[in-house]
């Protein structure tokens, strides 16, 4: 019997076409590149949030020097009850992913830092050239509405801090608490980075789904329940308890209580205003609006329409009789949503983005790293020696 040994052939691919003896392998298909990931659409449910919230701010600004008016003053009332802790909760909620990776740091310094500084020379030289006082720059005591920056950034600068702690809104709220119990002087408004903080790190906490339930339709129901009762309780209150308690930034000394009044006091007002919000979010619209672009840039007009309220304060425009009726207040009130929404529109922007989003790359320079020193088996050119 014979074996035969020889290799099993190996089958050859078939010609392609007479003639060919063997089809060449083919080249491989190079693989397409890899596409980049769509960019994500602004959610127009916040935009219209942020533009409905501003125009609030700057109505409360403007009532401001008509408190004489009742109407006027239960306004103001209201809308200082929680128009603060609504920024302040949207923008944490946008800074759950903040780190300092990826250039966001740069990013706080140019859009938060550095108009900071900007706005806080120009409000001071404003403040000098009308004549109120003699002029004085301070970084370290920020000049009226420039606080909000100031306590922004470090908000933002603590946030890897929240994301990382088990109980970061009962931590936040503690601190909170506590910073009203002494005087903690003016410095970088102090009392109100404090104070504020638990709902910048509600915001951190908050998800999209909660979102979604103020969105429904039976929300909305309650949520106009809810401010027009917020009204009611604006009303009572504005003649009955200290206006100081609004703007966050005293100590229960300022008000003669003892702490655990004045810590019952905050813990009500706080309560307050997370349901205001809520209330309010339920009324803003899911859809996109004549307004949802102007979302995106309401800090143009935070920090521009005070150059408008203090021009009329230094030049006596309050002061007209006019402006102290009924009839006045709705009338300032009207022209303080149509100057917010003019502020915040793109002619303003292109010819304001240099103060307000500056481009300031010649300030920076790459990551430092301290450097590591080499030892032992991973020394270039030597060989570990043991002991």
């Amino acid at each position: 019997m014979s074996y035969d040994i020889r290799p099993p052939a190996v089958p050859q691919p078939s010609p392609s076409w007479p003639g060919e003896t063997a089809a060449a392998p083919r080249p491989a298909e190079p693989e397409p590149a890899p596409q980049p990931a769509p960019r994500r659409e602004r959610d127009p449910f916040f935009d219209n949030a942020k533009f409905l919230a501003i125009l609030l701010v700057v109505v409360g600004h403007s009532l401001a020097n008509l408190l004489d008016v009742p109407l006027a003053n239960g306004m103001y009332t209201f809308i200082y009850m929680f128009h603060m802790p609504m920024f302040i909760v949207v923008t944490g909620y946008f800074s759950r992913n903040w780190t300092f990776s990826g250039g966001k740091a740069r990013k706080l310094i140019t859009n938060v830092g550095v108009p900071y500084v900007i706005f806080e020379v120009a409000y001071s030289l404003f403040d000098w050239l009308a004549g109120r006082n003699a002029l004085e720059i301070s970084l370290l005591d920020p000049y009226f509405l420039t606080w909000f920056l100031c306590a922004l950034f470090m908000w933002r600068l603590s946030t890897p801090v929240w994301q990382q702690i088990r109980w970061p809104l009962a931590v936040a709220l503690v601190f909170s608490l506590l910073s009203y119990m002494s005087p903690l002087g003016g410095t970088f408004d102090i009392h109100r980075v404090l104070g504020l903080l638990p709902f910048y790190v509600l915001g951190l906490m908050l998800r999209p789904d909660h979102f979604e339930l103020l969105k429904r339709p039976s929300a909305r129901v309650i949520g106009i329940a809810v401010m027009i009762t917020g009204f009611a309780v604006a009303w009572f209150a504005k003649d009955r308890m200290s206006r100081a308690w609004i703007y966050w930034k005293n100590p229960h000394s300022h008000f003669n209580v003892d702490n655990l009044t004045g810590t019952g006091m905050r813990l009500g007002m706080m309560v307050c205003a997370v349901v205001l919000v809520a209330a309010f979010l339920t009324l803003v619209p899911k859809r996109r609006t004549w307004f949802t672009a102007l979302g995106a840039t309401t800090l143009y007009a935070y920090l521009l329409h005070g150059f408008v309220t203090r021009l009329l304060k230094f030049t006596g425009w309050w002061g007209a009789d006019w402006m102290h009726t009924v009839p006045g207040v709705l009338a300032v009130s009207a022209g303080a949503l149509v100057v917010a929404t003019f502020l915040c529109s793109r002619i303003v922007v292109r010819s304001m983005s240099w103060a307000l989003e500056p481009r300031v790359p010649w300030a920076f320079t790459g990551l430092r790293r301290p450097a590591q020193k080499v030892t032992g088996k991973h020394a270039p050119g030597k060989e570990r020696v043991n002991a």
